[in-house]
């Protein structure tokens, strides 16, 4: 059967820790020159209809780490969806690469590809999930702190694609997230309710300032997002869960700091606190690149 890597509430315990494990494993064995190429003759499509930077180097150095070759695809170039239906597009692809990855604000354009293709399909980023950026947030947390069972982790502003896959992963662990945003972004009763059926410790605030308290960990995002048009009543919304000295120092005193970049700094977080000693950004970026080659080791068979 072929494995696609969707969504984080898609895959089991074992094999949400299992893939973190790879990552965790393909870093070391990097760091000591002991990586082995276990995906020489592959080749994965990368299929960007959304700009990026670490996304796409992670994956393209991440497949030539593990020995394979990439190709570049934009959506310029195919159109996906328009001029050729996705059904024939995951066809044809399927019968020239071993592996897709695709970035696109689409979710059903993605989980569409996945249907009807023969190959693994990552998703590389939707407007709904991001779970390769929280695989890699993960592994981030486990290397500086440890386990994240039993801790408070708290999300301050939009409730975004990020997010959701955060809120995914709290059904694999213990742990509790708190989201403060602002009563016009707030999450969905239906999104709550099927978080807490899934088995996640979910709580929802207005009051960043309560949300901060006793937190090990501090995430946020940026204010306007790809695709957003309404930036300055956005700014305005948001400016009370700025990630500032204040707010962090709420939290524990050992909390760590996040977010995915890029950041806007003096928006949703302040440079104090972004090029501050809790601040982890730099190495959550390096461990796209890891934590990916675990997902693409999972999806290629290599880990079970």
């Amino acid at each position: 059967m072929t494995r696609h890597f969707l969504d984080i509430d898609t895959l089991s315990n074992t094999t949400f820790e299992a893939v973190l494990a790879d990552g965790h494993a393909r870093k070391r064995a990097l760091k000591a020159g002991t990586a082995d190429k276990p995906l020489d003759g592959k080749v994965l499509a990368l299929v960007f209809e959304q700009p990026s930077l670490r996304t796409r180097v992670s994956f393209d150095v991440g497949m030539r780490q593990l020995g394979g070759q990439t190709l570049m695809v934009t959506g310029a170039e195919i159109e996906l969806g328009k001029r050729e239906s996705v059904h024939d597009t995951a066809k044809v692809l399927s019968r020239m690469v071993d592996g897709i990855m695709i970035r696109t604000l689409d979710h059903d354009l993605l989980t569409g590809l996945a249907e009807h293709a023969t190959v693994p399909v990552i998703n590389g980023l939707t407007k709904i999930s991001h779970p390769c950026q929280v695989m890699a947030d993960i592994m981030t947390y486990q290397e500086h702190r440890g386990s994240l069972a039993g801790k408070r982790v708290m999300w301050s502003g939009d409730t975004n694609n990020v997010l959701t896959s955060w809120i995914h992963a709290a059904a694999h662990i213990d742990m509790t997230i708190v989201v403060a945003s602002p009563p016009e972004m707030a999450l969905g009763d239906d999104v709550v309710a099927k978080a807490h059926a899934a088995g996640a410790k979910l709580e929802v605030t207005t009051d960043a300032d309560a949300a901060a308290e006793g937190a090990d960990l501090v995430i946020t995002d940026t204010w306007v997002s790809m695709g957003d048009d309404q930036a300055q009543r956005r700014h305005n919304l948001l400016s009370p869960y700025q990630v500032n000295d204040r707010l962090m120092a709420r939290a524990n005193p050992d909390a760590l700091f996040m977010h995915c970049l890029p950041a806007h700094r003096e928006e949703e977080v302040t440079t104090s606190v972004i090029d501050g000693p809790q601040s982890v950004v730099f190495d959550e970026a390096e461990n796209r690149l890891h934590a990916q080659k675990g997902v693409l080791a999972w999806c290629f068979g290599l880990v079970e």
